[in-house]
């Protein structure tokens, strides 16, 4: 089990070399976490089958940490009381390294026992008034401090004994951050010297100058423990790296420089959805990670239970078509599939068929995504950082609910990476509600614009600058031809807007005068040039129901359309349609978001699919192809799981255009293993997919045109 390092370095099962690019090659993950009676009652073989059914090629195992599930000679790391003469760690490593795959090693430095607690106090996190900090979850066990002798000392020996003793690719670190602030005194100590500061007492409190200092010291010196873990594990084996859970959202707490060096890829650990969560959810997770660090592959973790923060069923299984739903729309929006399972033991076997099953579509198609990029005309940004459903982020569900019932493709991008070369690989840019921009974000926006891209904006995008303060008027007044007349008035209750004149955007709401309005109206004028295909209807009484009727005529703009001189669009709408959207789901609102970015395009989508049924799309292509894949979302539960089942979608009609110089294609399912005939139509190839169960992908070929 134990292995000593070589001169000649590691080697796979099949006999090659390891090399740095290891993790390229790491696409399906298995996680065991190990519970401390785990030794001696848990079955390894079984595990062992689990990783060979699920088609993993790669593992995640509970070696260290908290609880060490190996001989360790280290002191004060707590071996399993159950460990005996044992090596769980050691002979699930084997295993799959019998299956040819790579593992990493899960550490968890967050807490430690009783008894190191005694011998080492420096290493605990502490209160403001110096007392040591219990765990929450467990009696006599204690939470260490991120930025002492514990992790900078302790984790790493920790590690490079796993290192030298095991055939391990990485090591990872789960709960490695700390919780809160910790007034350790190392903490107090490194924070006084190198800022002049003691540490705030208040977190979050962004008027407080030790808070502001705080955050930049946090991200230094937890960049400066990644960088010393990982040339710790490094120097014994070149090609492995220490991994520190960390999703590419979270990231931006780190240096950027440090990433870039020492994360070769980054890791989703939202397992699930809880409550009142669309099932898109697995996919904008996927998309959020890319448009942070667009080089970097990012992998999905999925929990095989329920994700319920409230009751905390963390060893129990969740529906079968929850689990598969899941794990599909993530890596078909470029999230690699990770399922996480607790406890060795297992009672309950409900979970293996669906994530085989889950796993089994992303082997069969990720030889065909990977020849591929995920590909958009539309960008939608993203700035909030909420609870789902909360603030600006209930503007941001609202109109990415609304473009996937709209099946128009998108993308996302990440309001950190908001720069010209990044828009430019967009037609539209979406702006749910982008209140807080700077002024150079406001100038990216604007050279977007100019340079022929189409802007979609709502409600306070653009009126304060990035700290919150209040512009006269928006900084994107010139994008969208309005000005500012009247501060954000609400909440408004009874409110509807007219259609006015004749316009794509007010397409499809035959037999209607007006619809729903908002509840946050912006009093706006329009510029000359402009077009109103929109006004808001003068607030009337909703009470007495004899007095709810309209005084006035439709006044001031409820949307302003305009045509830019660089060749693109933008719509602007002065309510909270996003938000709204999102709280009441009313069918008009979606086709109002649908209409502005399909007008804002100003030409018929690429990809169309059409046909019944709730769909999440994704575009994936290279010079010579288009993959479209199609993940089947429809079910009764949409909006707040665990699905049941999975309802097989009726006929889908896909239309795509054809490109440059091609003068055909052919179609073939990929799911379905079978070819499909194509029609040929005013530019355009088509094809019917019959039926589809939880996914299917068509992929085009070109026929002639360029790289044919």
């Amino acid at each position: 089990m134990a292995q000593d390092v070589t001169e000649s370095g590691p080697r796979t099962a099949a006999g090659a070399p390891r090399t740095s690019d290891w993790h390229l090659g790491a696409t399906r993950w298995t996680q065991l976490t190990l519970t401390e009676n785990d030794p001696g009652r848990f079955d390894p073989g079984f595990w062992i089958d689990v990783m060979r059914e699920t088609r993993s090629n790669a593992a995640c195992i509970s070696a260290g940490g908290y609880v060490a599930f190996y001989p360790t000679d280290i002191p004060y790391h707590y071996r399993s009381a159950h460990l005996g003469d044992t090596d769980p760690f050691g002979t699930l490593v084997d295993g799959a390294r019998s299956l040819d795959m790579h593992v990493m090693a899960r550490v968890d430095p967050h807490a430690v026992h009783a008894d190191a607690a005694r011998a080492h106090p420096e290493w605990l996190a502490r209160t403001a008034d110096g007392r040591p900090v219990e765990h929450w979850g467990y009696p006599d066990i204690w939470l260490t401090c991120p930025f002492g002798p514990y992790n900078r000392e302790f984790i790493t020996e920790v590690a490079r004994e796993i290192v030298i003793r095991y055939d391990v690719d990485a090591v990872f670190a789960n709960r490695w951050q700390g919780h809160g602030i910790s007034y350790s005194e190392a903490a107090l100590r490194s924070f006084r010297d190198e800022t002049g500061f003691d540490l705030p007492r208040r977190e979050g409190d962004s008027s407080d100058p030790a808070w502001r200092a705080y955050v930049v010291w946090r991200r230094r010196k937890l960049s400066e423990l990644v960088s010393l873990w990982d040339r710790a594990v490094r120097d014994i084996r070149p090609h492995a790296r220490f991994i520190p859970n960390l999703g590419s959202i979270a990231a931006r707490d780190l240096d950027r420089d440090m990433l870039a060096r020492h994360f070769p890829f980054f890791l989703i650990d939202k397992q699930g959805r809880s409550g009142v969560e669309a099932p898109w959810s697995a996919g904008r997770n996927g998309k959020r990670s890319r448009a942070v660090f667009r080089d970097r592959p990012v992998g999905l973790i999925t929990s095989i239970g329920p994700e319920d923060h409230q009751h905390r069923w963390k060893d129990s299984v969740s529906p079968g078509a929850e689990t598969t739903m899941w794990i599909v729309d993530g890596f078909a929006q470029g999230a690699f599939p990770w399922f996480t399972k607790f406890n060795g033991m297992v009672p309950d076997r409900r979970w293996v068929r669906p994530v085989a099953d889950a796993f089994a579509l992303h082997e069969l198609l990720e030889p065909e995504l990977a020849a591929r990029a995920v590909t958009a005309d539309v960008a939608l940004l993203e700035t909030g950082s909420g609870p789902a459903g909360t603030g600006t982020r209930a503007h941001e569900d609202g109109f990415y609910h609304a473009l996937v019932e709209a099946r128009i493709p998108f993308e996302i991008v990440a309001e950190p990476n908001l720069t010209v070369e990044e828009l430019h690989r967009f037609k539209v840019l979406v702006l749910p509600d982008a209140e807080r921009l700077s002024q150079e974000q406001c100038r990216t926006v604007q050279a977007f614009a100019e340079s022929g891209g189409s802007v979609v904006a709502a409600h306070r995008s653009s009126l304060d600058d990035e700290y919150g303060t209040p512009r006269a008027n928006f900084g994107l007044a010139d994008v969208f031809g309005a000005d500012l007349s009247m501060p954000v008035r609400g909440p408004v209750k009874n409110n509807y807007i007219a259609l006015t004149g004749d316009h794509p955007t007010n397409a499809g709401f035959d037999g209607a005068e007006r619809i729903i309005g908002g509840t946050e109206l912006v009093g706006v004028t329009a510029r000359a040039g402009t077009e109103v295909p929109f006004r808001f209807v003068p607030d009337y009484p909703d009470l007495p129901m004899e007095e709810v009727y309209p005084r006035e005529e439709p006044g001031s703009p409820a949307l302003i359309a305009r045509e830019l001189p660089g060749g693109g669009r933008s719509v602007y709408v002065p309510f909270n349609l996003g938000a709204l959207f999102w709280e009441a789901l009313q069918p008009d609102h979606g086709t109002l978001v649908a209409n502005a970015v399909r007008w804002a395009l100003g030409a018929p989508e690429r990809v169309r699919v059409r046909g019944r049924g709730l769909v999440d799309l994704a575009v994936w292509e290279n010079p010579e192809s288009v993959a479209v894949v199609i993940v089947n979302l429809t079910n009764p539960m949409a909006l707040k799981g665990p699905m049941r089942e999975i309802l097989p979608l009726p006929p889908q009609e896909v239309s795509i255009a054809l490109p440059e110089g091609a003068v055909g294609a052919r179609a073939r399912l990929l799911v379905a293993g079978a070819d499909v005939p194509v029609r040929l139509r005013e530019g355009r190839a088509e094809i019917t997919v019959d039926t589809a169960d939880l996914l299917e992908t068509v992929l085009f070929t070109w026929i002639g045109g360029e790289g044919a």
